[in-house]
């Protein structure tokens, strides 16, 4: 018989929830979400931490209220797992619907015109380190969390080895990039390990890095909305399906288990649609005046 509600202990719960994911060796990043989102549902709980299907669906319907789709369906993700963990799977719910945008509005895209502007201004302001992130993410359409792969001797084999969310891929250092990291390797004198670290010797962390490019951003004045480090990944994405016209060759680079998730990467401007279609528009009109609409 299902249970119709069961009631927690929310500091002991949350801390056995974090070894259950461990244990199931879910990603840091993985678990340090889900332990967020589902405090998250604790404040919704409002120290009542008795838990029924019925507060799991108006905590739905409160997360569709305060936060983005994608945000909401995410935390309820979360959730899902949780209740798993806690035995009861029948009080999880749906994800909310929505239909997949792949047309953006033009403040949303990083240009290749405007990621050349923040390369080069990198550059020239002395941020080589700064410069070469963005390119190496640029080139290889890797995340940001992955950057922690590119070691001297990764370089100097020309490809990487990514363990991430438990799968494992490989991807190839095209050689324009590959030179620039050995050169940028030979000038800091870096000979072994992790290619792109802070002054303390750790790896370059997703907060420091984005820390520098608002900063740059105000120096080109290119909107910050449109500058973040994931940006970088989603116009390699774009770039190499424009060329290639392979979503399921992309899936893999990018590390997708689904390629409806890679559509999202390939998601194009509205300007461009539009431009797409006037053109379709020129050809089909076979050159037809107005005024044959109107005789």
């Amino acid at each position: 018989m299902q249970k119709q509600s069961i009631v927690i202990e929310p500091h002991e719960t949350i801390k056995e929830f974090r070894l259950y994911l461990y244990e199931r060796e879910n990603a840091k990043a993985t678990i340090d979400k889900y332990l967020t989102d589902v405090n998250t549902f604790y404040k919704f709980l409002n120290h009542n931490y008795e838990i029924s299907k019925q507060r799991v669906l108006e905590y739905k319907e409160w997360l569709q209220r305060h936060y983005a789709v994608s945000s909401a369906n995410s935390m309820l993700a979360a959730l899902s797992q949780f209740l798993e963990f806690l035995g009861v799977s029948s009080m999880k719910v749906k994800r909310i619907k929505v239909q997949r945008q792949m047309i953006l509005q033009e403040d949303q895209l990083l240009s290749e015109e405007e990621y050349h502007t923040l390369v080069n201004t990198a550059y020239k302001k002395g941020q080589k380190s700064l410069a070469l992130i963005m390119e190496t993410i640029a080139a290889t359409g890797i995340r940001i969390s992955e950057l922690k792969y590119f070691t001297v001797r990764a370089v100097k084999c020309g490809n990487i080895i990514i363990q991430n969310k438990g799968k494992i891929r490989r991807i190839l250092i095209p050689g324009a990039i590959r030179k620039k990291l050995l050169y940028y390797c030979f000038i800091h004198d870096i000979k072994d390990g992790i290619i792109f670290i802070t002054k303390n010797g750790n790896a370059q962390n997703r907060s420091n890095i984005w820390t520098q490019m608002k900063k740059l951003c105000k120096l080109t004045g290119i909107a910050k909305g449109k500058v973040y480090p994931h940006a970088f990944r989603h116009l390699f994405a774009r770039m190499y399906y424009h060329l290639t016209s392979d979503i399921s060759g992309l899936a893999d680079i990018l590390g997708h288990s689904s390629i409806e998730t890679t559509r999202i990467y390939t998601a194009d401007s509205e300007k461009k649609y539009l431009s797409s279609m006037e053109r379709l528009e020129v050809i089909l009109s076979s050159g037809r005046p107005l005024e044959t609409v109107l005789e």
